[in-house]
């Protein structure tokens, strides 16, 4: 490989997680020398803020070490060195990191392999009252009578959660079976087709620390790309077996004497169409439905009476021609501004009805593939594709989270700011919006925000969203909605925009959480009456008088700013996996939380979520529940929700 090539392919990286993976690979610790420490308060800032001297000696190792590695035949070259990993992860942060720190960036680097697979538990989980054969084994399709011959354990969904918990029981010994009222994995990605869907971190992090993909075709990529990774984790996860698709849980209930759950689980497709029914007796269950799959449509005067196609954007009509077509949408959140310019491009006319808009993130590569540069070196350089995930999670795990968080030093007013970094990005956001709409006056007036950035979900942009709110044929509406008649929709002001076509982009019930089954606990509680519309849970994973049931993707484990989701599940998992390991190794059939750990952990959250944009601010969010609390959001450092899932405190529980 000549010199220019190196050059150019160089020239497509990014320099700090390249010199680490050539340091990595060759064993030579001189590519990632000292002079060039990164500085973690630079860290969002390209090539980590490193000056015009330090980036001239970055690529003048990185020219070195590749064109050494390069010419290297026969993998001649030293490394990889794994011993290195350790102090090159310092190096890429480099922060002053403590163990535990560092051995979770480990775990996220996976360069060495999957550092999350759990050790099997011994004899698998079989609780003394007989949750099944000794050695977990029971029928194929994970039925069983509720003589206890079924399977342990049973997953309530099939999607990133659901399928990544199958995983995990699997090497830890623990027959499972995962039921999904769909016809395949996926869940979210599964269900959501709608034109222009995708996802809004970036791809490299949107997916597991284990089964890491080099090659993803886009930095965000769209539903069908995500779709078919999952499908290919399960499939090389060997889970195949485990899935029981067109099962939907209606409910569960506990057995205090037998300490067993009950699930009644409804057929779907095929049979009888919905008419058969089966109890399903399992030891433990893990609930993996997620947050945002329950579409929320608002209660509009006159919806009913449209006389047209009306839907959610979760349940998109592809049989619809748009051609000719006027189209009323009403929202504008995440889901909303990514199906809008499609339609705009092919309908006659598009209303956008608006509420409260979002702050826009400007993302340039939104839409873009990746570089073919930095394909090629991923390909070249062994590992390079992990440590450039890392870097991305390190630069984003926190991100700018800390702009979010009150300063009670800030005096300016709560409802625009919540501290002077918050104020700060505020300006920075509103100068974006002043640069996009600075030609139409009359929709930046619409499109500012008048709430802190972070108090609602913020939204990433390429300019596509002013290229689409100027057409001719699209009209943002933002004074509300009176009601709907059968030609359309009329505004609070009296004006009926005509339509032939209402989608409904106004997202999900997130406060609902396992809505709409029915869940009883021990002497027969209802879950939903304990949480009286506002969830919370344990680790986000247990709630008191609920044995042996564990959510992933539970209350306050979602993510605003930094991050990624599927991080949180991976914690969950392993916590789940480790709780049945104190079962197995204290001799127990079931654990109980404890009310005070349950309480103490709530005002936790309570206390931090009340020190956060989204928690300060009243705009209207699906952080919130209906009483105001922040149910969702994990208002924490990432790494404490690591150090606290590691393995369960059994002061915290009764073992029955």
């Amino acid at each position: 490989m000549d010199s220019e090539h190196i050059e150019r392919l160089i020239g497509a990286s990014d320099l700090p997680s390249l010199l680490a993976a050539l340091a990595h690979a060759t064993g030579d610790t001189g590519l990632a020398p000292d002079e060039l420490w990164l500085d973690p308060s630079r860290a969002l800032e390209p090539n980590g803020g490193w000056d015009d001297d330090q980036l001239a000696r970055a690529r003048q190792l990185a020219v070195s070490g590749l064109g050494r590695l390069t010419a290297s035949a026969g993998g001649s070259h030293r490394g990889p060195d794994d011993a290195l990993v350790p102090s090159l992860i310092d190096w890429l942060t480099g922060a002053d990191l403590d163990d535990g720190y560092r051995r979770m960036l480990a775990e996220e680097l996976a360069v060495t392999g999957d550092l999350r697979v759990p050790e099997p538990i011994d004899g698998g989980w079989a609780p003394k009252d007989g949750s099944g054969p000794e050695d977990g084994s029971g029928p194929e399709d994970g039925s069983g009578p509720e003589d206890g011959s079924g399977p342990a354990v049973a997953v309530i969904g099939a999607g990133m959660s659901g399928i990544l918990a199958a995983h995990r029981l699997k090497q830890a010994g623990i027959d499972c079976v995962v039921l999904d009222k769909n016809d395949d994995v996926g869940g979210t990605w599964l269900e959501n087709t709608y034109p222009g869907c995708r996802v809004d971190v970036f791809n490299h992090v949107y997916s597991y620390s284990g089964e890491q993909r080099p090659d993803w075709p886009e930095y965000h990529s769209s539903q069908p790309v995500l779709l078919d990774y999952f499908r290919d984790c399960a499939r090389r996860w060997g889970i195949g077996d485990r899935l029981r698709f067109g099962s939907r849980v209606e409910s569960l209930a506990w057995d205090d004497e037998a300490r067993r759950w009950n699930l009644r689980v409804r057929k779907t497709t095929g049979g009888s169409a919905g008419d058969a029914t089966e109890t399903l007796s399992v030891s433990a269950v893990v609930s993996a439905v997620g947050q945002l799959n329950r579409p929320l449509i608002p209660d509009i005067e006159g919806m009913d009476d449209f006389a047209g196609p009306h839907f959610h954007s979760s349940a998109w009509r592809h049989d619809i021609e748009w051609s000719g077509l006027r189209v009323a949408v009403i929202g504008t959140g995440a889901s909303a501004l990514q199906f809008i310019p499609h339609l705009a491009q092919e309908a006659d006319h598009v209303t956008v009805f608006q509420r409260t808009p979002p702050w826009l993130i400007p993302r340039p590569v939104y839409h873009e593939p990746l570089a073919e540069g930095l394909l090629r070196l991923f390909e070249l350089v062994p590992g390079y594709a992990h440590w450039f995930r890392l870097r991305l999670f390190w630069c984003t795990h926190e991100g700018t989270v800390g702009a979010l968080r009150r300063d009670p030093a800030w005096d300016g007013p709560l409802e625009q700011a919540v501290s002077a970094r918050n104020d700060e990005a505020r300006s920075l956001l509103t100068l974006y919006l002043e640069f996009q709409f600075g030609d139409r006056p009359d929709l930046l007036a619409k499109v500012l925000p008048q709430y802190p950035v972070g108090a609602k979900r913020v939204v990433l942009d390429n300019g596509i969203w002013a290229s689409t709110l100027k057409r001719p044929n699209v009209e943002l509406v933002s004074n509300g909605i009176a009601h709907i008649e059968p030609g359309g929709v009329r505004g609070s002001d009296g004006r009926l925009h005509r339509a032939d076509v209402i989608v409904y982009g106004t997202g999900f019930r997130a406060s609902e959480f396992l809505m709409p089954m029915r869940v009883a606990g021990r002497q027969g509680a209802d879950l939903h009456d304990t949480w009286s519309g506002d969830a919370r849970a344990y680790n986000g994973v247990c709630v008191p008088g609920f044995p042996n049931l564990f959510f992933l993707y539970g209350p306050n484990t979602n993510i605003v700013v930094n991050g990624s989701i599927i991080y949180f599940a991976e914690c969950a998992a392993h916590y789940v996996v480790e709780c049945l390991r104190l079962l197995a190794d204290r001799g127990a059939s079931a654990m109980d939380c404890r009310p005070d750990a349950y309480e103490r952990y709530g005002a936790l959250m309570d206390e931090h979520n009340s020190q956060m944009a989204w928690g300060i601010s009243p705009v209207n969010s699906w952080y919130k529940s209906p009483s105001g609390r922040v149910a969702q959001n994990w208002p924490l450092p990432l790494v404490d929700y690591w150090r606290q899932t590691r393995r369960p405190d059994p002061a915290d529980f009764e073992l029955l």
